[in-house]
């Protein structure tokens, strides 16, 4: 079974019975046969011309394709040996116009971008969704698709490039999706009666011949095919069997079957016959319009014209063969297609012919003789012999006196042949010819021409890119054709809830991505169980919402990026100030080894509110950070208030001591006075306060100041893990985040 179309689904019918439709296998081949036919004859005089174009094109002096035979008949010699009787030059020119085109496609490729198209859409898928695409066109190496149909079309005026599916691994059931040139357009028939690009083609057919063996190997169980005698097209001139090859056609085609579609109060809008629109009536009531459309469903079909030997369901809704004209004109029900090189054949042939009678009259005309008066080589008949040969030092001559008695000149050279001018005139003609037929003049092709200033060159190199416009523009309407395609069937393909996607950003940072097709918005947001405000991760349905796609051709991101750094070291040097608050952007935007790890380390010494990073566990490690921040201020404050508390303490317990101090020392004075006076002792006495009750005050102040240092000591031993816990949280929310089975 084919590979690359591995995401159908499998007729549950079997390909013996009818189709939805009524139809039988026999209906559905005669169909194919008949519509195979129509193709051949829509395009059959076209490609007979498109065929001697791609012939022309690659001409070169082995193979004299750019000769008429007619041409060829005449210049030769018919004597088994295929002597050439005249010269017949090969001097192609049309490469480098062809090249003109395709290089500057090359250099401004076009890009898809997704937009939204309703109001359920998101911004945020949208850009998903051009990640994922990226992502495809990586995986695909879809460059090459696009440049061979480009060359394709520029040269002969058609090209094409297909999607296909394939499994991630042999283990997986998850698949991705490809894009794949297709190096011989002449191999498909498209639908006549479809838009340039084939976005609404109801079918098309690609051929292919495969050996005997390889049938076989392939379809086993088909039946044993002895003679297939269809039509076949032209630049793929082998019948459907032979005693080498088989012809295997790929069948695609578009089936309608009528459906009733309704509308709810909600917005809902679903095909009665579909699984919700039950649970919609009795949700909402009956739909509030219906009206009569149809369900498009895309068969493929695997045949060798009387036998089906696959059938799949394409889960797209749209054949997925993406073509690229160069010109294309439908007369009399006929589709005619050209490239650059249909109308520059004759003056490639007129320069063709001029090149070979220029060589031709020069390699027939006579070598230039030696002319002198008889008897002047007399004796020396040797030298003058191999003068044109041999290089002598000198030539000697006699010398001759005429019957007038005047000395005969010295023998002289003749004047060698001349081309004539009108030959040359011809060739210049014949190369301006050239030019004017494929649009491309001198200012184009880098040659130099009558324009001066930089201006004029300007001028006419617009006025060629002008006249070759549409071949860039042709395939950036493909690309866009393409983009829907993908658009349509990204959300079908990635459909399994919990599926991770790899995307591509402009810069070529990737980045995985979650889906969950079963989710009623287009994006759902995980967030953190302590703080809403952190967002963990993101979830994706890019089911909901319809999107549209864009095409925007320019310069590379390479390009692009350089232009940046060379514009941004210029800022730099006018302003070194911005060092300070770009100088990672700077330094990010260079290629050489080690640049990244630079920048990285420079974006660390630049100010935290410069910096906008939207990263889930850098905003949960900032907020850890503020709320450590905050409980080391509030115990920085208890702390200092305990600290005051216990100095004012000591003060007044110091002050009281001093004046039991002073009391004491009052006592033993009057004692040792004994005074006579009782009443002044008495007084004297009473102005002393008890010693019991002070010293038992001094004790409670000395333990409370001892319980103020264990609190003291106890609040600092907090303050510490605290501290230590902040810098734990830190270091672990800005290390990357370890990868599954990583060690």
């Amino acid at each position: 079974m084919d590979e690359s179309l591995s995401d159908f689904l499998d007729d549950p019918d079997g390909p013996d019975s009818k189709n939805p439709d009524g139809r039988t296998e026999a209906d559905v081949l005669s169909v194919m046969r008949d519509r195979l036919d129509t193709a051949m004859a829509a395009y059959a005089d076209s490609r007979t011309s498109q065929l001697d174009d791609l012939r022309f094109a690659a001409g070169s002096p082995d193979n004299n394709w750019q000769w008429p035979q007619y041409a060829v008949n005449t210049r030769q010699i018919g004597n088994g040996d295929n002597v050439m009787a005249r010269p017949m030059l090969t001097v192609n020119q049309l490469p480098k116009h062809i090249r003109q085109v395709t290089n500057d496609q090359r250099m401004n490729r076009p890009g898809i971008n997704v937009v939204s198209a309703n109001g359920d859409a998101h911004a945020e898928v949208a850009e998903v969704f051009e990640g994922v695409i990226r992502h495809i066109e990586q995986i695909s190496d879809a460059d090459v698709a696009y440049d061979t149909a480009c060359e394709s079309s520029t040269t002969h005026g058609e090209g094409y490039f297909r999607i296909i599916t394939r499994y991630e691994d042999p283990f997986s059931f998850n698949q991705d999706i490809y894009i794949v040139e297709m190096d011989n357009p002449f191999c498909v028939y498209l639908d006549p009666m479809a838009s340039a690009e084939g976005e609404d083609a109801d079918w098309a057919l690609i051929l292919a011949d495969l050996t005997h063996k390889e049938y076989k190997a392939q379809f086993p169980k088909a039946k044993s095919v002895t003679s297939l005698d269809l039509e076949v097209g032209v630049g793929d001139e082998k019948p459907w069997y032979n005693e080498k090859t088989i012809r295997i056609a790929e069948y695609f085609y578009r089936e309608a079957t009528p459906a009733t579609l309704c509308m709810f109060a909600q917005g809902q809008v679903v095909f009665k016959d579909d699984p919700e629109y039950e649970m919609y009536e009795m949700q909402f009531g009956p739909p509030i319009k219906e009206r009569q459309s149809s369900r498009n469903k895309i068969w493929w079909i695997k045949s060798n014209g009387y036998e089906i030997l696959e059938k799949k369901e394409w889960a797209g809704d749209s054949i997925p063969i993406v073509r690229v004209i160069g010109n294309r004109f439908r007369i009399e029900g006929q589709v005619y297609l050209s490239g650059i090189v249909r109308n520059a054949k004759d003056p490639q042939r007129m320069y063709n012919y001029q090149c070979s009678q220029e060589v031709e009259m020069l390699a027939l005309a006579p070598k230039a003789p030696f002319v002198g008066v008889a008897g002047q080589f007399k004796g020396f008949e040797k030298q003058w012999k191999t003068a044109n040969v041999q290089n002598w030092p000198y030539l000697e001559y006699n010398m001759v006196v005429s019957d007038d008695g005047q000395l005969a000149p010295p023998p002289q050279r003749v004047q060698p042949p001349m081309v004539q001018q009108g030959i040359i005139e011809a060739k210049r003609a014949a190369l301006e010819d050239i030019k004017n037929a494929t649009g491309q003049y001198n200012a184009s092709l880098g040659q130099v021409s009558n324009e001066r200033s930089g201006k004029a060159i300007l001028a006419r190199q617009h006025e060629g890119d002008v006249s070759t416009y549409h071949y860039g523009d042709n395939l950036s309407r493909a690309i866009r054709a393409l983009g829907k395609k993908l658009v349509n069937l990204i959300p079908k393909i990635y459909d399994e809830p919990g599926r991770v996607a790899r995307t591509i950003g402009l810069d070529g940072s990737e980045k995985m991505v979650k889906f969950d097709s079963t989710q009623p918005s287009p994006v759902a947001s995980v967030v953190d169980s302590q703080d809403p405000n952190i967002v963990i991760e993101k979830i994706y349905n890019p089911n909901v919402g319809k999107y549209d796609v864009v095409v925007v051709t320019g310069k590379g991101y390479a390009t692009k990026r350089q232009e940046a750094l060379e514009s941004m070291a210029q800022l730099i040097q006018t302003n070194p100030d911005l060092w300070q608050i770009a100088g990672d952007l700077f330094v990010k935007q260079m290629d050489w080894p080690g640049a990244h790890e630079l920048a990285k380390r420079f974006e660390k010494t630049i100010a935290p509110e410069l910096l906008n990073d939207d990263d889930p566990q850098m905003q949960k490690a900032k907020q850890i950070i503020e709320q450590m921040k905050g409980e080391l201020e509030k115990a920085h404050g208890m702390l200092q208030n305990a600290h005051n508390s216990i100095e004012a303490r000591e003060v007044t317990v110091k002050e009281f001591e001093a004046r039991i101090k002073a009391y004491d020392a009052e006592t033993k004075r009057l004692v040792a006075m004994k005074p006579a006076d009782p009443v002044q002792a008495e007084a004297v006495q009473q102005q002393v306060p008890p010693i019991d009750p002070t010293k038992q005050m001094i004790e409670e102040n000395k333990a409370m100041m001892q319980d103020r240092q264990h609190h003291h000591e106890a609040m600092m031993a907090k303050l510490n893990a605290a501290h230590a816990s902040e810098q734990a949280e830190q270091q672990a929310a800005l290390q990357p985040p370890q990868a599954p089975g990583e060690v």
